[in-house]
């Protein structure tokens, strides 16, 4: 089968296609034939290693001292269950699945991938394509956890910074579910988009800085992890919670993927998607998330032939 590799640390160009070994499945895992993954920011920051100094020694140990101890990454996948070993009962073949695999050793970037039926995998919902499917298990989840955390309450209001990203865009769109009043922050490109997710509120972060103004929020949610208690304390209610990447735990839940699911079935949330790639052009993809301009989720077509 092919699949993306990556035998050191670097640049998108440590990415290369090669022909591997197709797995097989064990008495408990399933076998999925991979239809979409997406680079998203750990698909990044495994290959580039760029983590925060304040982790960077339980990271070398867990990713690979000297390189990388999965060199297949993808952290999501969408994709059909092609085989299933003699113990499983949670699914079947045929079945359309989407997933994370960031605790099971990732490996989306491949035609191929097995996983434990326990994993967090579940049906796809019946409303989207295997590429929006492929970019939900991560950024909606995180988004839901977070806002979670912050105790989010019918009319309180919330500022998202980076609302234009994965977790961004699904933020928007779950807290104006929750109820809540939404403040976007992002740059002048994407304020239409943000203000069509439902967005109460834009804030140009080229041309204001939220940290200056009159509002206060009951929940600053901070995308990407960026500012110090000093810059967010002086917009945040008294009592009000503020939400980052920075704190969120790996702990991954089954019941938050379920929840998503039935929230994009019912058509509270849509996926947004900027660009998609073949598999071949993997690099290309990597280079442009680099960028950093990215509009919701980069995905990859993976279907194998």
């Amino acid at each position: 089968m092919k699949a993306i590799v990556a035998t050191q640390y670097g640049g998108p160009e440590v990415l290369q296609l090669k022909e591997i070994e197709k797995p097989t499945p064990k008495d408990n895992e399933v076998l999925i034939k991979v239809h979409a993954t997406t680079v998203t920011a750990a698909d990044f920051r495994m290959r580039s290693f760029t983590v925060p100094a304040a982790v960077w020694i339980p990271a070398r140990l867990a990713l690979g001292i000297t390189k990388p101890r999965q060199p297949i990454f993808g952290s999501e996948l969408a994709g059909v269950v092609e085989a299933i070993g003699k113990n499983v009962t949670r699914f079947k073949v045929g079945d359309q699945v989407f997933a994370s695999t960031l605790t099971e050793n990732f490996g989306g970037y491949a035609e191929y991938k097995c996983l434990p039926e326990k994993a967090m995998m579940a049906i796809k919902p019946n409303n989207v394509t295997y590429a929006e499917a492929a970019a939900l298990p991560i950024g909606a989840t995180t988004a839901l956890r977070l806002l979670r955390k912050g105790n989010i309450q019918r009319g309180q209001k919330v500022l998202i910074y980076g609302a234009s990203g994965s977790v961004g865009t699904y933020a928007i769109q779950l807290a104006k579910y929750f109820g809540a009043e939404v403040t976007g922050v992002c740059s002048t490109a994407n304020l239409e988009m943000v203000k069509s997710l439902g967005a109460d509120h834009v804030i140009d972060y080229t041309k204001d800085d939220f940290s200056t103004i009159e509002e206060r929020y009951d929940i600053i949610f901070d995308t990407l992890a960026k500012f110090p208690k000093s810059k967010y304390s002086k917009v945040l209610a008294p009592n009000g919670s503020y939400v980052s990447m920075a704190k969120l735990s790996t702990k991954e839940g089954m019941e938050n993927l379920l929840t998503i699911k039935d929230l994009v079935e019912a058509g509270e949330i849509k996926v947004v998607i900027d660009r998609c790639y073949p598999l071949e052009d993997m690099v290309e993809a990597h280079r442009y998330v680099d960028a950093g301009h990215k509009k919701g989720n980069v995905v990859i077509s993976v279907e194998a032939k």
